[in-house]
């Protein structure tokens, strides 16, 4: 179709400068100016112009301290960092608040837990986000730690058994959520002090390390079935001339309401780290967004719209083609692209689940051919270091995905949709 306009532009150029009494420069500059008009007036990709700088692609990766051992020593992670650089990763997530503890050591937790750092022997004596920070930045890394399990904590932590007021409940009193094999527990997003606990823990990395964002995910909501214990439900009294909440943990109403107070809470932190860094990017990784809203309160679609995130990485992880593309095409998140940078989350494995190097190949090329911000990985040990193909194979697959070097699209650095 470019072709032909193009063509026909053209002749009716040379027709014009034939047929005058006389052609001129004038004319064939009208001609030309004709040809270009029709061109800039063309959809840009029928230009074949990409919809964003082609200098800019997220290229990222969680590290995490469930199932990888990858924050546990210090040269196996300098070295860990040194070979996504040299793979033009350009991006890493590290988990920086799990299993009910924080991986840094943390005068917050010190004071509210009881323990400054994780006992894991692998991270004592270090500062492990430090030596992120440090080795990522030398490395040409953007550093944005992953505050992974957000509300949530096992059942059996410090945290639950110090804090049981702080838990929140079912409608039948219970309390444990299964996660595979393990009782989680959920913090009330709620109440004060679990809010000022949590914003606390958050500001104190935002102020103590030269980190490039900060990350959140689905666990920065709150599972829909909870919510009963005694101070929410007084709460939600009071705002409703006396009503109690539905006994139905689905009833729109009740999640509305819910998932409007932890939209305020996000939008409290969001001031908070702007505060403390201007330049601090706030990244949120949900699920896609009925399922974050429906299950965890976490109405993404909202927060962006708000302007309280800078980067959105939605996590799909599908095995099915045809399911990854559909999750792709919603239209809040192609709502959300034009907006802000939009990357997708794949999986990359389990521990008990190996993904095929072809089908991760695919997914990027399906996020690229949308022209999607980039995309990131979950998690580090299964791009490589846990499959069943071989590591060297993997590493060179890797490498043609990233063939070379491109920038992170910072939101705060010029990117534009």
């Amino acid at each position: 179709m470019m072709k032909k306009i193009v063509t026909w532009c053209v002749e009716f150029l040379v027709w014009k400068v034939h047929h005058s009494r006389k052609p001129t420069l004038f004319a064939m500059i009208v001609g030309l100016s004709m040809v270009a008009t029709m061109m800039l007036a063309l959809p840009l990709n029928a230009q074949n112009t990409p919809l964003r700088s082609p200098a800019a692609e997220l290229r990222g990766v969680w590290l995490t301290n469930i199932d990888s051992d990858v924050l546990f020593e210090r040269d196996r992670l300098k070295n860990s960092l040194q070979r996504l650089s040299e793979l033009n990763f350009n991006t890493v997530y590290p988990a920086v608040w799990n299993w009910g503890y924080t991986l840094y050591p943390s005068k917050v937790a010190a004071k509210v837990i009881g323990r400054s750092l994780d006992p894991t022997p692998g991270l004592q004596g270090r500062d492990m986000l430090k030596e992120i920070v440090d080795e990522g930045h030398k490395k040409g890394l953007t550093v944005i730690p992953w505050f992974e399990f957000g509300f949530m904590a096992p059942a059996d932590s410090l945290l639950a058994k110090n804090r049981p007021q702080w838990l929140t409940n079912r409608s039948d009193g219970s309390r444990i959520v299964k996660e595979g094999t393990h009782n989680r527990v959920w913090l009330n997003p709620f109440r004060p002090e679990v809010q000022q606990f949590i914003q606390d823990l958050i500001v104190e990395i935002v102020r103590n390390y030269d980190i490039d964002g900060i990350q959140f995910d689905d666990h920065f909501g709150l599972p829909s079935e909870l919510g009963y214990d005694a101070y929410t439900v007084a709460l939600y009294k009071k705002e409703h001339r006396g009503k109690a909440p539905s006994k139905n943990s689905k009833d729109p109403e009740w999640v509305r309401w819910r998932a409007s107070k932890i939209t305020d809470y996000m939008k409290r932190v969001f001031t908070a780290i702007k505060a403390t860094k201007k330049n601090c990017i706030v990244s949120v990784a949900p699920n896609p967004q009925r399922f974050s809203y429906e299950y965890f309160l976490a109405d993404w679609q909202r927060w962006e719209r708000m302007g309280i995130v800078e980067d959105l990485v939605v996590q799909i992880y599908r095995d099915d083609l045809n399911v990854f593309i559909k999750e792709l095409e919603y239209p809040e998140v192609k709502a959300a692209k034009s907006h802000i940078p939009v990357s997708i989350g794949i999986l990359s494995g389990l521990k008990n689940r190996s993904i095929p190097m072809q089908q991760i190949q695919t997914q990027v090329q399906k996020a690229r051919d949308r022209n999607f911000a980039g995309v990131s990985f979950f998690f580090y040990e299964t791009l490589w270091n846990m499959s069943k193909e071989r590591p060297q194979d993997r590493q060179i697959a890797f490498q043609k995905i990233f063939p070379t070097p491109m920038a992170y699209p910072n939101l705060l650095a010029g990117w534009k949709p």
